[in-house]
């Protein structure tokens, strides 16, 4: 992070099985995931996306985004973005795909964001027996 840069916010934060960028430039999200349900395990995703959006900072960044496993050491998957903010009043939206991502086990997984490696926001995505 460069001495100029101020942090953004991180406005919002929201897992999902797709992104659709709309023809007016809108983007629609597909299937937004608070849990998990599956009979059996594994269950395999084709793909799983992250939309994050940034607010109110300026300068340049690298957002890293990581899916854990049960136990909290298995890295899933894990994703990095360079985005910049040019101006204090804007806004950035980036998405992740995670292409192929197997959970293995029943339990909570957990989604990390960092902003240039320093921990934003961590929160649970459970994995349920149906």
């Amino acid at each position: 992070m460069g001495a100029d840069n101020v942090l953004p916010d991180l406005q919002a934060s929201i897992v999902c099985e797709d992104v659709r960028q709309e023809v007016n430039g809108l983007q629609t999200l597909v299937g937004v995931i608070n849990v998990l349900p599956t009979p059996t395990l594994p269950v395999g995703l084709l793909k799983l996306c992250l939309w994050t959006r940034w607010c109110g900072g300026f300068g340049k960044f690298r957002q890293t985004s990581r899916i854990l496993g049960v136990e909290e050491v298995q890295l899933m998957a894990e994703s990095h973005i360079e985005f910049e903010l040019k101006e204090l009043d804007g806004h950035v939206t980036n998405v992740n795909v995670f292409a192929g991502v197997q959970f293995q086990q029943y339990g909570l997984h957990h989604v990390e964001i960092l902003l240039d490696n320093e921990l934003i926001i961590r929160y649970p995505l459970p994995v349920v027996r149906i």
